[in-house]
């Protein structure tokens, strides 16, 4: 096992805790960046690119049929395979916290559309659950298991907010250990069981899982209940007959009592466990091998990496799997670094160069992607658990449109995250779409007042068929505060006067010739 420092990390404060990876062919994509995507990759999805001891990160995009996909941390994730021997494979997300620590219940499916030198492209879609749909949660985990020409995916463990019946105002986002059920979904038609298995009596967090064929092996994990780390390894089967499925648990002996452990695959049947914590605030420095037989798992100890001074010292640390055998390590840089947030990074290789050219892995992987949640108890609470990965091998990315956060506009006191109004209640850190034609930044319209400002549409309280038909014709608007000062200051419209008609001259009449005699009889009559 050799350790290498990463010298360089470009972008370090996209990273934060709960970050997972995507890893498609051999190209490991970071998803669930810190904060809400910015334009310049309103994905949120990058592709990490490794090169010697120096790693950069590149946009992703996503195809027009896509739905949104949030930033979540801490999610399940793991691959799809429609079949055992398949190379083909998606990824499942489900779960996990959006930046304004919302929990998703949500599944989606990413799929690799087409990849070169210049875009990455991916298709996201939404399923439909329906039946025991399993509760908002995250730090779970969630697997793919095979039987009879038949797969089904498996849920469980992790965490959720206290339920609203039961929330106090002292006590409104606390967490809660999820019950102990074990949920099978079939991607395919959106239906949910749950089952309630004798031998799980405890909820479990941050755990490991491993599976094969039809069988899943859970080790490890935190229970907030107990405080405790569970020395139990339980073996679960999924048997899937005709009719209904059945599930059935073992417990096993030989288990490890850790929490937020990383597990990489070295060859089809063995896998090296490492990190984690064995304590409340003790890490684990040990190395241990499993090894999957038909029916059976074997865990041994290990020869442990030469650990550096700073992470023998430090009081947490964190990590991911890269595959392949490797792994990438972090700890807090603290105040030896300039930057606040800045952290040390390792890779660690479980396998030597050679081993690197062996065959594509067949049994699957899931290992929770993420930590401990640093909020969530109190020994790790200033604890800054990070999850990400990459491929240890360098790819064929473009420096020329990597990502550079530095080159990303501040929008925090300009453009779309500015404050508005007096009733401005939009904040780039907790902001979530409102419209369906948002994506990654609110909806604005700007206020014809004066020299003109822009306003956001949900401030405003407009509705999107008025926000939509204001877009579309050409007419001025007028904010909220200025619609009636502009009413007040209108000049009223000129009236047009009216043309008259010219009057037809009316015609001279002609005038009564009177003699002098009839001129006078006429003149007494009409005195008279």
């Amino acid at each position: 096992m050799s350790l290498q420092v990463v010298s360089t990390v470009s972008n370090s404060s996209l990273f934060q805790p709960g970050f997972s990876l995507l890893n498609f062919n051999g190209h490991v994509f970071l998803f669930g960046q810190k904060g809400w995507p910015k334009r310049s990759c309103p994905t949120g999805v990058f592709l990490l690119d490794v090169k010697e001891d120096e790693l950069k990160m590149k946009p992703a995009f996503f195809s027009k049929d896509s739905c949104y996909l949030p930033p979540l941390r801490y999610p399940a994730l793991c691959t799809l395979r429609s079949s055992v021997e398949a190379d083909e494979y998606r990824y499942i997300i489900h779960g996990g916290k959006t930046p304004n620590n919302d929990l998703s219940d949500k599944v989606y499916i990413m799929t690799l559309v087409s990849r070169n030198s210049k875009k990455t492209t991916f298709q996201c879609i939404e399923k439909d659950l329906s039946g025991d749909v399993p509760e908002a949660r995250y730090g779970h985990t969630i697997n793919v298991v095979h039987s009879q020409g038949k797969s089904m995916s498996v849920i469980f463990g992790g965490r959720s907010y206290t339920p609203l019946s039961q929330r106090t105002t002292e006590k409104w986002n606390s967490v809660v250990d999820c019950l102990p059920s074990v949920f099978l979904v079939d991607l395919e038609f959106g239906c949910c069981t749950s089952y309630i298995v004798p031998e799980l009596q405890d909820g479990l967090a941050f755990h490991v899982s491993v599976t094969r064929n039809d069988t899943i092996y859970i080790l490890g994990g935190h229970s907030l209940q107990n405080n405790t780390r569970s020395p139990s390894l339980y073996k679960l089967k999924i048997d899937l007959p005709l009719g209904s499925p059945a599930v059935t648990c073992t417990v096993l002996p030989g288990g490890i009592p850790v929490s937020s452990a990383i597990v990489t695959q070295t060859s089809d049947t063995e896998f090296v466990l490492l990190g984690g914590y064995q304590s409340d605030s003790q890490k684990r420095l040990v190395c241990n091998t499993i090894i999957l037989g038909d029916n059976k798992i074997e865990i041994v100890e290990r020869a442990s990496p030469d650990w550096t001074a700073d992470i023998k010292h430090c009081r947490i640390w964190f990590g991911c799997d890269m595959g392949k055998g490797s792994v990438l390590l972090g700890i807090p840089g603290a105040n030896k670094q300039l930057v606040s947030d800045a952290n040390y990074f390792y890779i660690l290789r479980c396998k030597g160069v050679e081993e690197d050219k062996e065959e594509e892995q067949i049994a699957q992987i899931c290992s929770q992607t993420s930590s401990e949640d640093p909020g969530d108890s109190a020994p790790f609470e200033d604890s800054e658990e990070f999850c990400f990965s990459a491929e240890a091998s360098s790819f064929s990315v473009d420096d020329t449109d990597t990502y550079n956060e530095d080159d990303e506009e501040d929008e925090s006191e300009t453009g779309y995250w500015i404050t508005c109004s007096a009733r401005c209640n939009i904040d780039i850190n907790t902001w979530v779409p409102f419209y369906s034609t948002e994506l990654n930044k609110p909806a604005m319209i700007l206020c014809s007042s004066g020299a003109g400002h822009w306003v956001h549409a949900q401030c405003m309280d407009l509705s999107e068929s008025m926000l939509l038909r204001l877009s579309e014709a050409n007419v001025k608007y007028f904010c909220n505060e200025h619609v009636d000062l502009n009413k007040g200051l209108q000049t009223p419209k000129k009236v047009v006067p009216l043309k008259k008609q010219p009057m037809k001259p009316l015609r001279k009449k002609k005038s009564m010739k009177l003699t002098t005699p009839a001129k006078k009889s006429f003149l007494r009559r009409l005195f008279d």
